[in-house]
């Protein structure tokens, strides 16, 4: 269960991250989903080896499941770590490259990074920079000449909006950078908090293993069935 959870954090990221790549260039951001997604495999295989151990009261097995758990539990706090080395480096990222995308939009043959600055503003319901006037600094303003913004300005009420800036009050007057900051550092907290979590889960499986493996020692029944003796 803990493996799906983890694989299915990473696959979160990855696909959220598609939505908005091009305002952030630094792809090593997503070494942590990568590293997630490796643990959540790596996690189930291991969970069948102590299930396996477990019932069949190896001790070897346990053992090996116990070194296997803190190897794991190690590059969790590795994800954890980069997690908050690359929250920290989103807002950044994202005022360094969102110029560029803004100057590349073309709404008359949209391309990628018009249809990410569509859907942004349509999903996190803003306009511009930091506000719909943004827009007027823009190529794509200027060659159009009509004094109106993108569609995907207009608030999601109203259908009779044309992205005039002579109706403001028909725009989203939030604008987009810190909404997108907002969004990617959300998305690097929930893996930060994924990996918390299972580190904790598993901190507690090495800890029952552990009490397993004294136990076994410190049975004197076990040690001589294991010797091939008896016990009475």
């Amino acid at each position: 269960a803990a493996a799906g959870i983890l694989c299915y954090v990473g696959a979160y990221v990855f696909i959220t991250y598609d939505d908005y790549d091009h305002f952030f260039e630094d792809v090593y951001t997503l070494i942590p989903a990568v590293i997630i997604i490796a643990v959540g495999t790596l996690l189930f295989i291991i969970g069948l080896i102590g299930c396996c151990a477990t019932i069949r009261e190896s001790r070897c097995g346990l053992a090996t499941f116990v070194i296997i758990l803190l190897l794991v539990f190690i590059t969790e706090v590795v994800v954890v770590v980069l997690g908050y080395i690359y929250r920290a480096k989103v807002e950044d990222e994202v005022d360094h490259s969102i110029r560029k995308v803004y100057n590349r939009y073309n709404g008359t043959n949209p391309d990628a990074a018009s249809r990410a600055i569509d859907y942004v503003q349509r999903q996190l319901r803003c306009c511009g920079i930091h506000n719909y006037s943004d827009w007027e600094n823009t190529i794509w303003f200027k060659q159009t000449k009509n004094n109106s913004v993108p569609l995907s300005c207009c608030k999601a009420a109203l259908s009779n909006c044309t992205g005039s800036l002579t109706r403001p009050m028909d725009l989203y007057s939030e604008g987009c950078e810190a909404l997108v900051v907002k969004k990617l550092q959300e998305i690097m907290m929930y893996v930060i908090w994924a990996a918390l979590a299972f580190a904790a889960i598993q901190l507690l499986g090495m800890l029952c293993a552990c009490i397993v493996l004294c136990r076994r020692s410190r049975d004197p029944a076990y040690e001589l069935l294991i010797a091939g003796g008896t016990y009475a």
